[in-house]
């Protein structure tokens, strides 16, 4: 089964990040997803060595490397102002991501805030476009990506997601457990999976969650159980990537590892 494993996060330290991957590259993890989520700790001017290390240690090992962009992004905002921020934030990931040799930026694509879907997928739709014309414009070959989300009053069920891959080419983040939450429990990972069945390369999110009536609270240790799910509903033969966002991701993606290597 072609599936690489990976935690959100290689440790404390930038310092750290290049000796981390070869230990991810060790202990049979071949992905990593960097977690920019409180802002971009790695600086272009400051950690030149150490993006220099990153870079040589990702292609050294072989290891799948994503980002995921600051939590605090609204593409949908009435302020025009914060959606130019937003894209911002969202373009230095491009950015920082390229140099590291990252192939895609993973974000939250915003709030409905009161607006119609429509009106709030155009206004959406129109923001990854722009961002993907800077990403041309730069030669940039890494890719921004969407994330299906697991509120259901957050923009991104799977149909929402699947639109705008078909209508402006972006990438995107199938979140297996917010889609679980944001159906109220009601979908299975195999239910979820053929929504996208049609691509050939996923790039995921996976842990345990909580959720209550207004879709996901918040994210838990994964149990043995629901990885064993999740990989029952996998196919064999497709470049996928999971990256678990548990509270202890780098734990539970080795349990996920020792459960793959057994089916």
């Amino acid at each position: 089964m072609a599936i690489r494993l990976g935690p959100a996060g290689f440790g404390a330290k930038t310092e750290d990040a290049a000796a981390s991957l070869e230990n991810y590259n060790k202990l049979g993890l071949k992905a990593c997803e960097i977690p920019f989520t409180y802002g971009v700790f790695i600086k272009e001017d400051k950690h030149k060595k150490e993006i220099k290390e990153i870079k040589k240690a990702v292609k050294k090992f072989d290891i799948k490397l994503s980002i995921h962009a600051p939590y605090w992004i609204n593409l949908n905002s009435k302020e025009k102002k914060k959606i130019e921020e937003s894209k911002e934030r969202i373009m230095l990931c491009c950015k920082i991501g390229e140099l590291l040799g990252a192939e895609i930026v993973v974000f939250h694509a915003g709030f409905y805030g009161g607006m119609d879907k429509e009106e709030t997928y155009q206004n959406i739709k129109k923001a990854i476009l722009e961002m993907m014309s800077e990403v041309k414009k730069n030669n940039w070959k890494i890719k921004i990506a969407p994330e299906t989300m697991g509120k259901l009053n957050v923009f991104g069920d799977a149909d929402e997601i699947l639109r705008l891959v078909d209508e402006t080419g972006c990438d995107f983040c199938l979140d297996f457990a917010h889609l679980h939450a944001r159906s109220l429990g009601k979908m299975s990972y195999k239910e979820i999976y053929e929504q996208f069945r049609q691509f050939k390369k996923l790039h995921c999110h996976f842990s345990g969650i909580n959720f209550g009536d207004k879709g996901e609270k918040n994210h838990i240790i994964t149990p043995k159980s629901e990885i064993k799910k999740l990989f029952c509903s996998l196919p064999k033969n497709k470049d996928i990537t999971i990256i678990n966002e548990s509270p202890d991701n780098l734990e539970d993606s080795l349990k996920a590892k020792r459960i793959l290597d057994k089916i």
